[in-house]
């Protein structure tokens, strides 16, 4: 099922510049487009988004807890590397999903680690495993004097998102906050090469009030990413997918 919830001619700073719209009604956002058969998306019905999230929660049939997802297109060329968009975010009602989370680190830190609830931690060890191909984690977290043995999967962990990095808090010699963030609802995002983010940002079985708190946290961060050099229409349209 496919809900396309804005249009180019909205940039979701307009209504997000401030924390506070966080908490705002769901009336004050600009009119969203859903479609509730795939095969009626040349004929979209305008919907709030409040409107449309109902619509997701009513349209999902399957009898397990599905995953809503959130795909934005985004203005930018992922190319080039002052149209990177990538970063974090804290969904403040979570995922709804388990989170399994590894730690490269030693000593006092893979002690740390694993009291903060990863669920894998190790060193040469956790090398081996990945090595096997054996990726059995969501997230992947590492103290800053393992970097020189995480580089030897970096080819594996790279092109799935899990390299750690500083700038993701990833790469910290807090891992016991970083772990909790990881397990607490916290989200990577990343302009894949056509300029698409995808995030879950929820389940089915979530109140209209939770999943609308995720989708606005999720779209003020993006926003907040805005490339500095990208001239232009920013966010040009997005889909809620179940």
């Amino acid at each position: 099922m496919l809900a396309s919830l804005w249009r180019a001619s909205h940039q979701v700073r307009s209504y997000s510049v401030q924390k506070h719209a966080l908490r705002k009604s769901a009336e004050n956002i600009p009119h969203f487009a859903i479609a509730l058969q795939p095969q009626q998306t040349a004929s979209k019905t305008k919907y709030l988004l409040s409107q449309a999230i109902v619509q997701c929660k009513e349209k999902a049939k399957c009898k397990f807890d599905e995953t809503v997802e959130l795909a934005v297109q985004l203005g930018v060329d992922p190319r080039k590397p002052n149209q990177n968009v990538r970063g974090v975010v804290s969904l403040p009602f979570g995922t709804g999903k388990p989170v399994r989370v590894a730690v490269f680190a030693r000593g006092t830190k893979a002690e740390e680690a694993r009291s903060a609830g990863a669920s894998i931690v190790g060193a040469e060890d956790l090398i081996e495993i990945v090595q096997s191909g054996k990726l059995e984690f969501d997230r992947c977290i590492a103290t800053p004097d393992m970097m020189s043995l995480v580089g030897r999967v970096a080819r594996i962990l790279g092109p799935r998102g899990l390299m750690p990095n500083p700038k993701l808090g990833t790469l910290t010699l807090d891992v016991v906050s970083a772990v909790n963030a990881a397990k607490s609802g916290q989200v990577e995002y990343r302009a894949e090469k056509n300029g698409v983010i995808h995030a879950g940002i929820g389940r089915v079985s979530f109140t209209e009030d939770a999943l609308l708190g995720n989708i606005r946290s999720f779209m003020l961060a993006i926003s907040d990413a805005k490339p500095e050099a990208l001239k232009g229409k920013y966010i040009r349209k997005a889909h809620l997918t179940y």
